[in-house]
C-alpha cells in the first residue's frame, strides 16, 4: 500500500520561504553594534510572527503541536514548517499602536513591542522579552515560542542632525500554536494591538503615504502661529507608508472610553486647534493604520528577503506636498537618486547613511571593515546576503542606505533656495501691488 503524501503547500502560500529566512536568520545572526561616543541608551524590539491556520487546511486539533525545546532550533523549525496546515497558512505579525502621550515623539505610532533597555536587563534580547511582557503580556520565554535570531541593529539619530539617540536591536521570535495567544495591554504605553498578514505587508496595493507635520518642534519657540505659517509655505513631508489591514485588532478599553471622552468634551476651538496642528489623526480611532519610519525601517530588511524582493521598486523618496518646494527637490536630488539607484541595482559598496526616517529620527547603519565580496547586487530594501553577489557572512549592507545617500544634504540645500524664492516671489508680489497703488494715486 502507498504511503499517503502530505498535501502540498498552497501556490500562493508564504510559509516555505519564510521557513528559509528564519533559518538563515538564526544560522547567519548580525553582529553587535556598540555605542557611540556620548549615548548609552539602547533599545529593542520584538518582532512576532505567528502561522494562522487558514480554513481549507485546519490543524489537528486531537494531537496539538508540542514544541520540543530539547532539539536545536534547526530542528524545531524544520518540525514546526513540515505541518500542513503551516505550509497553507498565512503568516502574520504583531504590531501594536503606541498610546497617545505627551512629550513622546513617537506617540500614537504604529510599532514593533519593546522599548529601552533597564540596567537590569541581562541583555538586549532580555529588553525585548522584558518589554513584550510588560507591554501586551506575550511571554516569549515559553516552550511554544522560539527565539530564531535577529536583524541588524542600528543607531538612532535625530533626522536632521548627528546626535544619536540609541542603539536599536530588533529580535525575531515564532509562536508555535496555532491559536491567537492571549493578550493583555498596559493602558500608559499601547493603545491596541494587530495581527497583520506577511501578505499585506508585501502587496503594492497596500503601499501609501504618511504626511507628516515637520512644523511641529516650533511649537515651544515660534507657537501655534508660526507652526500654521511655516506649514503655509512647506505644506507638509510625505513619506513611504504601508497601510495595514489587520486580521485581529485587540483595543486597550481604558484607552478606548479616554479618548471616546475626551472626543465628547474637546470644545469647538480646541478641536479646529487640533485640525489645523496636526493632531486629529492621533486621537483618531477610525483613521487607517500606517506603518512608516523607523519601524518600517525593520520590516524593510525582513520583508526583502521574501518574494517577490519588489520593495525598493515600491519605496518612494521623502518630499514635500508644497508644489514649488517638491519641483525645488526634485531637481535638486535628480543626479543624486539616478547615482545611487544606479548603484543598488548594479552593486556598490555602501556608505553610513539612513535606512529609516520619521519626522524626528533616523536609523542609521554601522559600517565595518569587511572584504570587496559584500556588494549590494540587489532589487529591494534588505541585506545583500539573502539574495545577491554578496556572500559575506556578516553583510549588512543596506539598499536604502544607499538609496538615501546624499539625498538629505540636498534636501537641506532645498529648503534654503525654497525660502530665498518664496522670499523673492513675495518682494516681487509686494513690489507690483505698490506699482499698482501708486499709478492709481497718480491718475487721480
Amino acid at each position: 500500500m502507498p504511503a499517503t503524501r502530505a498535501p502540498a503547500p498552497a501556490p500562493n502560500s508564504l510559509s516555505p520561504s519564510l521557513h528559509s529566512v528564519l533559518l538563515d536568520l538564526h544560522q547567519n545572526s548580525y553582529p553587535h553594534v556598540p555605542n557611540p561616543p556620548k549615548c548609552k541608551k539602547r533599545a529593542s524590539v520584538a518582532l512576532v510572527l505567528r502561522v494562522r491556520p487558514t480554513h481549507n487546511q485546519p490543524p489537528d486539533r486531537s494531537s496539538p503541536f508540542q514544541n520540543d525545546t530539547n532539539t536545536s532550533v534547526q530542528q524545531q523549525l524544520d518540525t514546526f514548517f513540515s505541518q500542513p496546515w503551516v505550509q497553507n497558512g498565512d503568516p502574520e505579525v504583531l504590531f501594536i499602536k503606541r498610546a497617545s502621550r505627551v512629550g513622546d515623539r513617537w506617540t500614537g505610532h504604529v510599532a514593533l513591542p519593546g522599548g529601552k533597555r533597564d540596567p537590569e536587563d541581562a541583555d538586549d534580547r532580555a529588553a525585548a522579552i522584558r518589554e513584550a511582557s510588560e507591554e501586551v503580556g506575550l511571554d516569549l520565554t515559553t516552550n511554544n515560542c522560539i527565539y530564531v535570531g535577529n536583524l541588524p541593529e542600528r543607531v538612532v539619530t535625530s533626522s536632521w542632525g548627528s546626535v544619536p539617540l540609541m542603539v536599536l536591536c530588533p529580535y525575531v521570535f515564532l509562536l508555535t500554536d496555532c491559536d491567537s495567544p492571549t493578550l493583555s495591554l498596559q493602558p500608559t504605553e499601547v493603545a491596541s494591538t494587530h495581527w497583520v498578514s506577511l501578505n499585506v505587508l508585501l502587496s503594492p496595493s497596500s503601499r501609501t503615504v504618511e504626511h507628516v507635520d515637520m512644523t511641529q518642534r516650533l511649537a515651544s519657540t515660534g507657537g501655534l502661529m508660526a507652526r500654521l505659517a511655516s506649514r503655509s509655505l512647506m505644506g507638509y513631508m510625505q513619506f513611504s507608508a504601508i497601510q495595514l489591514n489587520p486580521t485581529e485588532t485587540l483595543q486597550c478599553s481604558i484607552n478606548l472610553r479616554q479618548s471616546i471622552g475626551s472626543a465628547q468634551t474637546m470644545t469647538w476651538l480646541q478641536k479646529c486647534r487640533s485640525w489645523f496642528c496636526g493632531e486629529q489623526r492621533a486621537s483618531n480611532q477610525s483613521s487607517p493604520l500606517l506603518l512608516w519610519g523607523l519601524t518600517l525601517g525593520i520590516l524593510a530588511d525582513f520583508l526583502d528577503m521574501l518574494p517577490p524582493h519588489t520593495a525598493v521598486q515600491l519605496w518612494n523618496y521623502p518630499n514635500f506636498t508644497s508644489p514649488d518646494l517638491r519641483l525645488i527637490v526634485n531637481l535638486l536630488t535628480y543626479q543624486v537618486r539616478k547615482r545611487n539607484m544606479h548603484q543598488v541595482k548594479f552593486g556598490a559598496r555602501p556608505e553610513p547613511n539612513n535606512t529609516a526616517i520619521d519626522a524626528e529620527t533616523a536609523a542609521l547603519p554601522v559600517e565595518e571593515e569587511r572584504d570587496d565580496r559584500n556588494q549590494v547586487g540587489i532589487g529591494g530594501l534588505g541585506v545583500g546576503r539573502y539574495y545577491g553577489p554578496s556572500d559575506s557572512p556578516d553583510g549588512t549592507a543596506y539598499a536604502v542606505g544607499i538609496m538615501l545617500r546624499g539625498y538629505y544634504q540636498k534636501i537641506r540645500l532645498a529648503l534654503y533656495i525654497f525660502v530665498a524664492w518664496r522670499a523673492a516671489l513675495g518682494s516681487l508680489a509686494a513690489f507690483c501691488v505698490w506699482k499698482y497703488i501708486h499709478r492709481k494715486r497718480l491718475a487721480v
